[in-house]
């Protein structure tokens, strides 16, 4: 399977936040929080709850996260989550057109 050169940030804060939204706040709906707000702060994900967003980003986004990137980081919040993608799959963030 050939992942696309860029992704656009948006779509990965899109499903990153449907993610979370579901597999940690249990809800159908989009994630409730900003992008900013830390996800270990706020109780959204523990030790464990990283593991899973790790799996999660690995499966979905065709990268692998290595130990010593598993970094909050890397990893504590929508838009740290978004950036860290953007390097991994080594393009710069694309946004979208206006």
């Amino acid at each position: 399977m050939t992942r696309p050169l860029r992704l656009v940030e948006s779509d990965v804060a899109a499903r990153v936040r449907q993610f979370l939204g579901q597999t940690f706040l249990l809800t159908d709906g989009d994630f409730p929080m900003s992008d900013t707000v830390s996800l270990l702060e706020a109780g959204v994900v523990d030790s464990t709850g990283v593991l899973e967003l790790i799996m999660f980003l690995e499966e979905s986004f065709e990268i692998e996260v290595a130990d010593a990137e598993a970094l909050p980081t890397n990893l504590d919040s929508v838009a740290q989550i978004v950036a860290f993608v953007q390097r991994k799959r080594g393009s710069a963030p694309a946004r979208d057109a206006l």
